[in-house]
């Protein structure tokens, strides 16, 4: 690209900003504001399942939340709109992170504060608490993702959680997904048995916009383990919803979890 394409001739716009990451975007924005995200296709600023979550977790008003991995802002604008106090989320991607800023400047988020980095040293060493966390497309792309669950658990009562999971007769039953998980392992932590299998992000790793970990693999639990890892860091009350075995990217769920 020569260096004159960076610059912007048309007048200012709120979709010039946007159009800085034009084809990278993943999620549309609402049509009231009257903006386009491309390709920007998963609607995260009008998710069915964080207004399914904000029902089952007491609501968002007057609550601190730490959000992990925010992606594009869509889940912060909800729960700035659905009042909550303040919102701590935490981005590693760095252009994920950018995204977020435009977002935060376009629709005004004056009570979300983003911040760039990995919130995974951040929860071993933070000694904030939350009244909620959410936590909406991270666990699967964890190198360690029961470690992940047990410092969660130790800052919040109240949680939410959507995510793939490795169910192998589902998995190995398609052409499409079979190839990038490897068999079935063992491990423990923090007293707690768990089986997983290690998936590879293959070519998505080409694409510009990908927003998977900071790896070339991750570890997807089984159903089963991601169950038994909420209640063995006490969550003692789990409420499942969006349960999609067909899911295109593979298995996937979401779980609001209390203690």
């Amino acid at each position: 690209m020569d260096i004159l394409d960076a610059y912007v001739r048309e007048e200012p716009s709120a979709q010039n900003v946007l159009d800085v990451f034009k084809g990278e975007w993943s999620s549309r924005l609402p049509e009231a504001c009257g903006m386009a995200t491309e390709p920007g296709n998963a609607r995260l600023f009008e998710d069915e399942r964080i207004t399914w979550a904000e029902e089952a977790l007491g609501g968002f008003a007057g609550k601190r939340v730490l959000e992990l991995g925010p992606l594009e802002g869509g889940h912060s604008y909800m729960l700035q709109n659905g009042g909550a106090e303040s919102v701590v989320a935490i981005e590693a991607n760095t252009r994920a992170y950018l995204k977020c800023l435009c977002i935060k400047e376009l629709l005004i988020l004056d009570r979300v504060e983003f911040r760039l980095g990995d919130f995974v040293p951040y929860l071993d060493q933070t000694t904030e608490s939350f009244d909620l966390v959410i936590a909406s497309g991270v666990l699967y792309h964890m190198e360690r993702p029961v470690e992940l669950l047990a410092s969660l658990a130790r800052v919040t009562d109240r949680l939410f959680l959507w995510t793939h999971y490795y169910d192998q007769d589902v998995i190995q039953a398609r052409r499409e997904l079979k190839s990038k998980f490897a068999r079935v392992r063992k491990a423990k932590c923090e007293g707690f048995s768990y089986e997983y299998s290690t998936q590879s992000y293959n070519e998505a790793l080409g694409w510009r916009g990908f927003c998977g970990g900071p790896a070339s693999t991750s570890k997807w639990l089984t159903r089963e383990s991601l169950d038994g890892a909420l209640k063995h860091f006490g969550f003692t009350r789990l409420q499942y919803g969006f349960e999609e075995p067909e899911h295109v990217n593979g298995p996937s769920l979401a779980v609001c979890c209390t203690k």
